[in-house]
């Protein structure tokens, strides 16, 4: 049992995350998902699988630049070309690996590298090697992602290229113990962040302020990386622009907003939903649909059902203003969650009722509900994060979420400054309110 949820100390009285069983953990189901393909080996550029099988991180500055990459042979270590001066470090500050596992290569940088330099080239011809040195000469590679130019120079290697995502994701699919502690570490994080936008939430102020707000409470908190905060507000909530704006917020606006952030890794996906000063019946009822829709799906969910089964739950394109699934993909909508934002399982009207998963124990995945409002520009959207327990499902966001929340409501009408008896005798307010005080 890991103790103290919510600590992120190393102390030596309590079992709290182990940080060394959730590497061994993690490299041990990559083997057990590539021994049970057909691949000889993984190469990984996708910076979330480097961290599962690795255990390491330097930065998010590197993860859309393609400049790390991972062999992983079906025996012996794994081998990471890490980011110069970055394989140095690994070798004097990361044991769980032999040195032989942390080296210094250059990748093409996403073509950003001259292509007459032979860098791409010397990558393949290096992963050749590899492969013949493992006796894998005949055995497909998987990749997870790749450049055209990195597939092309390892094709022209005589190495014979497939499908390597698949394998990861098999890996990545349960969390062990300790990722649901991360997992769990990450929500409470957010919690507080919506803590501190409730209480900010009012006329006058703007998304990207708010933005900036969530921001600085995560990274005070200890986050890895704050990847996104949408904030939608007013006639930007129908349809849903997924991005935030530069919007006054005004009186009777409804906003909602999704936080997405890391811990060690570990991401959250988590939308909330307000309205400032006071609420309509449109937008109640709106909230009051989308919060049934999301109920129904999480007492739904246990081990055994299918993604196919929750999705029926939820309306159809049609039902709320859309043309097609695809129109309206991500609005009713399920993905796992976990070292990236989107993992197994993906579940929506759109793929599920034809191609069902099963629910897992030990999954953990998110589910958005959104409902626009009969006012044609106001909408609700919620979202739960649940890990997957024997009989059900337990859900690690514990922000309110049950009914719409006002927030920013700080008037008052001078009736309320009416002492009992004085507003019984018909007393001015104003004259009532200045004798109390």
């Amino acid at each position: 049992m890991i103790a103290s949820p919510g600590a992120t100390m190393g102390v030596d009285f309590e079992q709290r995350v182990d940080y060394t069983r959730l590497r061994t953990e993690r490299l041990a189901r990559a083997r057990a998902a590539l021994e049970a393909s057909e691949l000889g080996a993984l190469l990984l550029f996708d910076m979330n699988n480097i961290r599962y099988v690795t255990g390491t991180h330097i930065g998010e500055w590197a993860r859309d630049k393609m400049s790390r990459y991972v062999f992983l042979p079906r025996a012996g270590d794994p081998i990471l070309w890490d980011f110069g001066s970055a394989a140095k470090s690994h070798r004097l500050y990361a044991p769980w690996l032999p040195e032989s596992s942390w080296r210094a290569g250059v990748a093409g940088m996403r073509g950003a590298m001259p292509p007459d330099t032979g860098i791409v080239e010397d990558l393949a011809r290096r992963i050749a090697g590899e492969m013949r040195e493992h006796g894998l000469t005949d055995a497909p590679l998987g990749l997870d992602i790749t450049d055209v130019p990195t597939l092309l120079a390892l094709q022209a290697e005589g190495v014979r290229v497939a499908d390597g995502q698949q394998v990861m994701l098999n890996a990545r699919e349960i969390k062990t113990e300790d990722e649901a502690a991360l997992l769990t570490h990450a929500a409470g994080m957010v919690d507080a962040a919506y803590d501190e936008l409730y209480r900010a939430l009012r006329p006058g102020v703007r998304e990207n302020e708010l933005v900036g707000l969530v921001n600085k409470v995560l990274y005070d908190l200890g986050s890895d990386e704050v990847e996104a905060v949408n904030a939608v507000s007013g006639e930007r909530c129908s349809p849903h622009p997924h991005v935030f704006a530069d919007r006054l917020l005004r009186p009777g606006d409804q906003a909602y907003f999704d936080i997405i952030q890391a811990f060690n890794g570990y991401r959250t996906c988590y939308y909330r939903t307000f309205v400032v000063g006071s609420a309509t019946p449109a937008q109640l009822d709106a909230y009051k649909q989308c919060r049934e829709w999301i109920d129904a799906a999480i007492a739904t969910v246990r081990p055994g059902v299918t993604t196919r089964d929750i999705a029926l739950l939820w309306p159809r394109a049609q039902d709320f203003g859309f043309q097609s699934e695809e129109e309206c993909f991500g609005l009713q909508f399920g993905h796992g969650v976990g070292l990236a934002l989107w993992e197994r399982p993906i579940i929506s009207r759109l793929n599920s009722l034809e191609h069902p998963v099963e629910i897992k124990e030990g999954m953990v995945f998110a589910l958005e509900t959104y409902c626009p409002a009969s006012d044609g520009y106001s909408a609700a959207r919620i979202e739960e994060e649940v890990v997957v327990t024997a009989t059900g499902c337990q859900s690690l966001f514990r922000f309110p979420a049950e009914e719409l929340l006002v927030a920013g409501t700080r008037y008052f009408r001078g009736a309320d400054f009416l002492a009992p008896s004085a507003a019984a005798n018909g007393a001015h307010p104003v004259a009532a309110a200045a004798g109390r005080a």
